[in-house]
């Protein structure tokens, strides 16, 4: 009787292992490079500042962390937007946490649809930081492998 329980701990602690092995191995890691946006003479001025985002996807759930810094004005809200293809813009897919300041972090997740992962195998998801100025986007970047 002693042995069987035995066994059977030791049958469970294995399979825990290959399941946390397989869930290490089946995650796909994403970064983006954070720059300004395309600049007319009107935003040119205020467009300033570099981040960095690191993204992971575990089935279907995204998870993001970053900084960014360098920014004139205060962040006021960063996205998680799908152009369906790499430098293309598109509508938002969700808010993430910002700093709300000239510098600090980027953090959230959001499970994807099954379009929206094959935009982001494909390159077409993009974060985007937005300031006090210019209200309508600072800094971008593109999830790549």
């Amino acid at each position: 009787m002693q042995v069987s329980k035995i066994w059977g701990t030791a049958a469970a602690v294995v399979v825990g292992f290959i399941c946390f092995a397989f869930s290490i191995s089946a995650q796909e890691s994403y970064k983006a490079r954070l720059s300004a946006l395309p600049a007319d003479a009107k935003t040119r001025p205020d467009l300033a500042g570099t981040g960095t985002v690191t993204a992971t996807v575990a089935g279907a759930k995204l998870t993001l962390n970053g900084t960014f810094e360098g920014l004139k004005t205060n962040a006021t809200m960063v996205e998680l937007r799908d152009g369906g293809m790499a430098g293309v813009r598109g509508p938002a897919l969700g808010t993430l946490t910002i700093t709300k300041a000239m510098k600090g972090t980027i953090t959230g997740s959001m499970d994807l649809t099954g379009t929206q992962m094959e935009h982001l195998k494909k390159g077409g998801l993009y974060v985007q930081i937005y300031t006090e100025k210019p209200a309508d986007g600072t800094l971008w970047g593109w999830l790549i492998k």
